[in-house]
């Protein structure tokens, strides 16, 4: 596996060794000990698996608030996404920054969310289904998120007319954020 530093310190874009031949392909996508020797010692607890059946779907931005933080790690496994990840860190150099990466079943890339990052998706395709692991359960009263088109963030999406839930369509803007992170 190569382990790829993103520009907001402890995410990662991760590549793993994929063998093919005429049946199809193998990869793992998961090594506690591979990942513990590249930094990244999360102890995942929880696996997630989600379907969105149009192109244009984003969901998120989401996180979960302490003492419930999530870690993560993503990938597609089948049609693509434009994900991205927001620095929430109040005390991070890359405060309030966002990286935005192209993930899909065809580049079999996954990346790394540290805890106090917030994390959404949008589709690029059809039917596309959306693999993550996360290292601390999920807890209602700590489920958060920043509004997907926030203008001090200004993230670049691939789309100007998401379909959102009603829950993210009404998610706070960064400027309104009680930051425990």
């Amino acid at each position: 596996m190569e382990f790829i530093e993103t520009s907001l310190k402890g995410a990662c874009i991760i590549k793993p060794k994929v063998f093919r031949d005429e049946r199809g392909f193998f990869l793992e996508f998961w090594n506690e000990k591979v990942f513990a020797e590249n930094g990244i010692a999360a102890k995942f607890v929880q696996d997630n698996h989600s379907l969105s059946v149009k192109k244009g779907v984003l969901r998120g931005l989401h996180f979960q608030l302490p003492p419930n933080e999530q870690a993560k790690l993503v990938r597609v496994t089948r049609g693509k996404v434009y994900d991205v990840i927001v620095d929430l860190r109040k005390n991070s150099e890359t405060f309030g920054k966002w990286e935005g990466f192209e993930l899909s079943a065809e580049n079999f890339q996954m990346l790394f969310i540290p805890r106090g990052f917030a994390h959404a998706y949008c589709m690029l395709e059809d039917n596309t289904e959306f693999i993550y692991k996360v290292d601390n359960f999920y807890a209602p009263e700590s489920d958060s998120g920043i509004i997907w088109n926030d203008p001090d963030l200004a993230i670049n999406w691939p789309t100007k007319d998401p379909i959102l839930s009603e829950k993210d369509s009404k998610l706070q803007e960064l400027k309104n954020f009680k930051n425990p992170f």
